[in-house]
């Protein structure tokens, strides 16, 4: 059992951030839950999480805010201690034509999803450094590995951060800790609720993905079996072509 490790998971209210949270937690990881507003949502999660058999706890940070998070985080972990891991899920898209796209839809999904990357890492780092040891699992997309129609914004925020987990994955290697991305397709979620039953034909599985099977994914990165995987991307799409 892993009673001893904490994992925080950015973004866990619903979707992949609150599968990957169940699915942790039935494997024996403690989890910090978060989200950027209302945190009384995920007091049903929390004390799911707790009927497990394991602790869970809350932050409630808005991700844009570069002092608020480095503030929250860095007192929870005077507070707790040190994170042995991090799902780095939170996320947003405003898709629309380029041409159309307004300044505050580019802004919105950059600052979220791509300086998110910076803004919660960068007070973690350190201390996972001097502990030696640790999981980093960035929630990427199939839009940032090959681009998607109306989404240059988000496919440039995904793609963003898979060069962004690629290098930090070298820099802290020898610290023992792995720096992986997961890059789902198109995943039964809110964002996917509008997706047109053509697009679902093109999958050559013949179906959507479910949250879980990202969780899965998720909690194999953060076990000791995936000790030699670093610097990652690892699909889960369907068998969607590249």
């Amino acid at each position: 059992m892993n009673n001893n490790k904490w994992v925080l998971i950015t973004g866990s209210s619903r979707g992949i951030g609150k599968a990957s949270a169940l699915y942790l937690a039935d494997n024996g990881y403690n989890i910090v839950l978060h989200c950027s507003k209302d945190a009384w949502r995920l007091n049903n999660l929390k004390s799911e999480i707790i009927s497990k058999g394991v602790q869970a706890r809350i932050l409630d940070f808005d991700i844009k805010n570069r002092e608020a998070v480095k503030e929250a985080l860095e007192k929870d972990i005077q507070e707790n201690g040190i994170y042995y891991g991090v799902v780095l899920n939170a996320g947003i898209n405003k898709d629309a034509p380029f041409p159309a796209m307004e300044d505050e839809e580019w802004d919105d999904v950059l600052r979220i999803n791509l300086d998110g990357f910076y803004n919660v890492l960068k007070p973690i780092i350190m201390p996972m450094i001097q502990s030696r040891k640790g999981r980093i699992i960035v929630m990427s997309s199939i839009s940032g590995q090959c681009g998607n129609r109306g989404q240059v914004n988000y496919s440039a925020s995904k793609a963003g951060l898979i060069g962004a987990a690629k290098a930090l994955s070298i820099e802290v290697a020898k610290r023992n800790i792995t720096v992986n991305c997961i890059a789902p397709g198109i995943i039964e979620t809110d964002m996917t609720e509008n997706i047109p039953e053509e697009a679902v034909k093109q999958i050559p599985l013949k179906r959507m993905g479910t949250p879980k099977e990202v969780a899965s994914l998720v909690n194999y990165l953060m076990s000791e079996d995936a000790s030699y995987i670093t610097g990652q991307v690892i699909a889960v799409n369907g068998g969607m072509y590249l």
